[in-house]
């Protein structure tokens, strides 16, 4: 497994200067299981980074573009040489945002200060944008965890998302009875950190206490912070190294931050050397060890207090000493191995192996329209069903709305109860590796939680064919479907380039509607048609009749088209009065048409079509579709015919009316490419390779 790690822009990744983040990722590298296969990426001036693995990233400055997302853009260019597995972002959720083309990937998001306070993450909506978009967030305290959940509800549900881990260090021997008489303080010299009353407390303290010493490591150019005294040494930044060893000398160490500090290292690595601990109560710091010393007051009376009775006690001293010493487990390598127990359990799917043809339990959950009595029969959801199966799968279907619809009763009106005991059910009885849900609104979200309950390691997946443009139909209600089970669902697969959306939805990729070799079976290009044109709207589908009242600009737009093309004979359907069309009776007349017209509900947006494209191009029509879907990414214009508005498109019909052998080797060129490149077998396998982070031997020309 390689693991790409990204730092912090001009974070100092080397023994000079370097700071908390920097440490941690040295250390938890160091003693990583994938220590071989993890890259740093930073930039930094320091030419001797900590690791060999190091990758510098140079900038050229640019006043159009942010340095961050300047910074992400090329950290991006140079990971594709790597082609990790796991990218981890250190410190930085502002950064998540510019992360593109990553499919294939988990994302890690590692916390190091206050989420609140930090660029990406201080609003609720740019926290819940972090919980759709990453695998996983870490948080080096429950503090900082509890402070990233401040607002946001369903909070036991999304913490299965996060996880805390704490910062390391190494412990190493210690020889009690060389400790010395020594009070620290390490840390930025600065009110935030206490500083002010360390230095009027540790006077007092030096002053009555002439045999003890204090030792001071940092500095603060900016907020003057003056103590002096013959036994204060004040030592300035000092190497890290050697603040280790100091620390094995001292036998006081005192933390008393004003500032809610997310964790406290100094705590930490003052505990792991033997130090008895004086904290105070800010955020974090009483997780770093379970046996300070923690200030009631943030005063100088009880920091004199509590150091006074240290001195005057020296049993008590030495068994805070101890207690610190011998309860310390956050050592290197334990921390280094739940990270990477976090790393296997994103990726532990990456084992599978597609070319193995593992055989996978499937449930597939849709409305596969059981109760209309074949009607449709030709559906998404059977088609990807021929796929999972022809791909060797084992498939179990429920459909949901059929379920709901033949249990209806009077404790159960609506027959969702019974829905939802049917598919824990039959998940308890299946044991399916694998969940799909197209269009399965029925399912409540309780449901997905009873099962992964069951089995926490169960994949899950939806489809889902309805437009999403804000400029369309139904824009809101679809948007809200399609969210709604976001937070359980490891893909998302869209009719729809999801990069051209307006909301971001967590692990989403676009799927082109799956034809289907059993289901096109015609091939209206080897014959003469008795009409040009073919369209039909599904209007009233599902209920046997048409729709009343139900305005719809397509409507609109074929009647216009009719009008200015009186040469063109249209059959059409589910419109002007004339019934909708489905099963046998759609096939026989599809089947009498030349030309069919690929229109969908509102404004076109890239890649949206509705599964009518199949039932034309894969019935060997000469298929027209609007340019704007940019379809024409994946078919040339020997393949489909693209225009660009009514008039466009009428010069189009008319001119493939008059050059039929033209018209039907393209309707040939393009059934033969869709069933080639968009059948339900490369589709189905497709979902299961995204949903399992594996890698395909089949070329996906979408993706």
């Amino acid at each position: 497994m390689k693991i790409s790690v990204l730092l912090p822009y001009k974070e100092n990744f080397s023994p000079k200067y370097a700071g908390a983040v920097s440490l941690f990722v040295k250390d938890t590298i160091q003693n990583s299981k994938f220590f071989n296969t993890a890259y740093v990426f930073g930039n930094m001036p320091y030419k001797k980074p900590f690791l060999k693995n190091y990758i510098n990233i140079r900038l050229n400055k640019s006043i159009l573009q942010s340095n961050s997302k300047n910074y992400v853009l090329k950290f991006l260019e140079k990971e594709k040489e790597i082609n990790s597995d796991i990218i981890e972002i250190h410190n930085r959720p502002n950064y998540i945002q510019y992360l593109e083309n990553i499919d294939n990937k988990k994302i890690i998001l590692y916390f190091h200060n206050d989420p609140l306070s930090m660029n990406g993450s201080t609003l609720i909506k740019d926290r819940l944008y972090l919980l759709n978009k990453i695998d996983k967030i870490l948080f080096n305290s429950k503090w900082s965890q509890e402070r990233f959940f401040i607002g946001i509800k369903n909070k036991v549900l999304l913490k299965q998302k996060t996880s805390v881990c704490y910062q390391s260090t190494n412990k190493t021997k210690i020889n009690f009875r060389k400790k010395k008489k020594i009070i620290s303080f390490i840390g930025k010299l600065n009110s935030a950190k206490g500083y002010d009353i360390f230095g009027n407390t540790i006077i007092k303290i030096l002053n009555r206490y002439s045999d003890w010493k204090s030792v001071v490591i940092g500095d603060e150019p900016r907020e003057k912070l003056v103590f002096k005294h013959k036994n204060l040494l004040i030592k300035g930044y000092t190497k890290h190294t050697d603040v280790l060893k100091i620390l094995e000398k001292v036998s006081i160490s005192v933390i008393c931050s004003r500032w809610e500090e997310p964790f406290g290292r100094t705590s930490l690595e003052a505990a792991s050397r033997g130090s008895a601990v004086i904290i105070s109560n800010r955020g974090g710091l009483p997780e770093t060890t379970r046996n300070a010393i923690i200030l009631k007051d943030l005063t100088i009376k009880e920091l004199f207090s509590e150091i006074k009775k240290l001195i005057l006690d020296k049993n008590r001293l030495l068994n805070f000493q101890k207690l610190n010493y011998q309860n310390f487990i956050f050592n290197h390598k334990f921390i280094s191995n739940l990270i990477d127990n976090i790393r296997l359990g994103l990726s532990k799917n990456l084992i599978f192996n597609i070319k193995k043809k593992k055989i996978l339990k499937i449930m597939h959950i849709t409305n596969f329209n059981d109760r209309f009595d074949g009607r449709l029969h030709y559906n998404t959801g059977r088609r990807l069903n021929n796929g999972f199966i022809r791909n060797g799968h084992n498939v179990l279907s429920l459909s949901d709305r059929d379920i709901i619809h033949h249990n209806k009763s009077l404790k159960d009106f609506s027959g969702k109860k019974i829905l939802q005991e049917k598919i824990i059910e039959t998940y308890k009885n299946f044991k399916p590796d694998l969940v799909v849900l197209g269009h399965a609104d029925r399912v409540t979200n309780s449901t997905l939680a009873s099962l992964k309950d069951i089995n926490k390691d169960i994949k899950m997946t939806q489809w889902f064919l309805d437009p999403l443009s804000k400029f369309g139909p139904d824009h809101l209600n679809n948007t809200k479907r399609i969210l709604d089970k976001i937070d359980f669902l490891d893909t998302s697969f869209l009719t729809t380039d999801p990069k051209a959306l307006s909301i971001k939805i967590k692990n989403a990729h676009f799927m082109p509607n799956p034809a289907d070799k059993s289901f096109e079976v015609l091939d209206n290009y080897k014959k003469n048609c008795e009409f040009d044109v073919f369209f039909a709207m599904s209007h009233g589908v599902h209920r046997g009749q048409l729709k009343k009242g139900k305005d719809d600009d397509r409507e609109t737009f074929i009647n216009r088209l009719i009008k200015k093309n009186d040469k063109l004979s249209f059959d059409v359907y589910g419109m002007n009065n004339v019934q909708p069309i489905w099963a046998d009776q759609f096939i026989s007349k599809i089947a009498n048409s030349y030309m069919g017209l690929n229109l969908s509900r509102g404004k076109p947006i890239k890649y949206y079509s509705s599964d009518r494209i199949v039932q034309l191009i894969g019935n060997g029509l000469l298929t027209f579709i609007d340019k704007n879907t940019f379809l024409s990414d994946f078919f040339s214009s020997k393949e489909i015919v693209f225009y660009n508005n009514m008039d466009d498109l009428s010069y189009k019909l008319n001119k493939y009316k008059k050059d039929k052998i033209i018209g039907k080797k393209i309707a040939k060129s393009g059934k033969l490419k869709y069933l080639k490149y968009f059948n339900s077998d490369l589709v189905s396998e497709f979902i299961i390779s995204k949903t399992f982070n594996v890698r395909s031997s089949n070329k996906f020309i979408w993706n």
